[in-house]
């Protein structure tokens, strides 16, 4: 499974290789990392056929997580890739953009990475 995470924080990169460290060793999971709406615009461009997951902050300066799904809901509808949105404010009006535009679902920050993990294996 190949995973896009979009997040403008670069230091996510370091930890989710931490966190999945086993899953990408044994082959069960590719990471990509993209720092903003607009760049993983252009790397979903050239890889959108391998990506299977897509974990989007919806905070990020330029183009917003929200333009991003609604981007990628428009661009690539068959077969449609997950969309996880992720926030530090999980709040009830975030909850309803997200999911109205298209989200699978929202994450809040802090990421329960074991919780997560679970999401993942459902969506395989």
């Amino acid at each position: 499974m190949k995973i896009l995470v979009v997040d403008d924080e670069t230091d996510v990169q370091t930890l989710f290789e931490q966190r999945f460290r086993r899953e990408v060793r044994s082959g069960e999971m590719q990471l990509a990392f993209c720092y903003s709406g607009e760049q993983a615009v252009d790397y979903l461009t050239a890889h959108h056929s391998e990506i299977v997951l897509i974990l989007s902050d919806i905070n990020m300066p330029g183009m917003s997580g929200f333009e991003l799904l609604r981007h990628i809901r428009t661009t690539y509808p068959i077969p449609p890739p997950t969309v996880l949105m992720v926030t530090a404010y999980g709040d009830d009006q975030s909850r309803q953009q997200a999911i109205s535009l298209g989200a699978n679902d929202l994450l809040s920050k802090p990421l329960d990475f074991q919780a997560l993990k679970e999401k993942l294996k459902s969506v395989v």
